[in-house]
Formats: C-alpha cells, sequence, structure tokens
C-alpha cells in the first residue's frame, strides 16, 4: 500500500493530502509507503512504483461542491479529463499513470477545502478533517 499526499504549503487547505499523510508517520507499518509529495507528486511515481504496492490512496484537495472538510474517494476513470484538484497538475494522468505502472488499484481521496488563498496553515475545518482522516486511515491500514 502507498499513500501519496499532495498539496502546496503555501495554499492553506490546498496542504491537506500532505496534512494527512504527515499524521500517518510513525502510526502505521513499513509495508505503506507514505510520499509526502507537495506540488510534485509526479517525482514520485517512480519511487511509488518501485515499491511494488497493491494499492495506491492520492489524497489531496479538490473543488467538489460540498462543504469544507467533506470528503470523497474517487476512481480515477471518473476524473481523468475533469479538473477537481485545486491546482495544474492533472491527478487523472498521475493516477493512471501509477495503475500502469503498479498493476495497483488507484483512488483519490478528494477533500473539499475552505480556503486555498496563499498563507500558509489549515483552516480549523480541515485541521478536523485532517486529524479525523489520519486516525481512520490508522485503523485501515497495517501497523
Amino acid at each position: 500500500m502507498a499513500v501519496a499526499g499532495v498539496g502546496s504549503p503555501l495554499r492553506r487547505d490546498d496542504f491537506v493530502g500532505v496534512e494527512v499523510v504527515r499524521g500517518l508517520w510513525g502510526r502505521v507499518s513499513g509495508s505503506v509507503y507514505l510520499a509526502e509529495c507537495e506540488t510534485t507528486p509526479e517525482s514520485f511515481a517512480g519511487l511509488i512504483a518501485e515499491f511494488r504496492p497493491t494499492h495506491v490512496l492520492v489524497i489531496d484537495s479538490a473543488m467538489l461542491g460540498l462543504r469544507p472538510g467533506c470528503w470523497r474517494l474517487i476512481e480515477p476513470r471518473e476524473i481523468v479529463g475533469a479538473a477537481v484538484s485545486t491546482h495544474a497538475l492533472p491527478l487523472g494522468i498521475l493516477c493512471e499513470y501509477l495503475a500502469e505502472t503498479t498493476g495497483a488499484r488507484v483512488a483519490l481521496l478528494a477533500i473539499q477545502p475552505k480556503d486555498t488563498g496563499f498563507g500558509e496553515g489549515l483552516t480549523p475545518e480541515l485541521r478536523e478533517t485532517t486529524d479525523g482522516l489520519a486516525d481512520l486511515l490508522v485503523e485501515l491500514l497495517p501497523k
């Protein structure tokens, strides 16, 4: 299993994916590859492929039209060609590439941001979501 957090540390809630991954460090087993990809998840694609995971979970903020902090698990076929991310990288293409190179099942955990303006630190709504999602993933992933 690989978990990749995506987002910019300079765009407030856009950083939520990385913060969820940070909440997993030291709480899951070594059979889970954790990647703090920030704004260059494509740079981690080779490392993830080398790890040979059976599943890859990409976590990022996304404009879902939901309340801030709400999230959805999205299959890559649902996002190909769609701009759900708050930044430029087409995550659908990244997810497809990871699926092809690893043979893994890939999904995007998309989280609705409140504020993606310039600045540091998550809004309270996204901090609460981050903590809750990290706890949930710890329960679901190998320890």
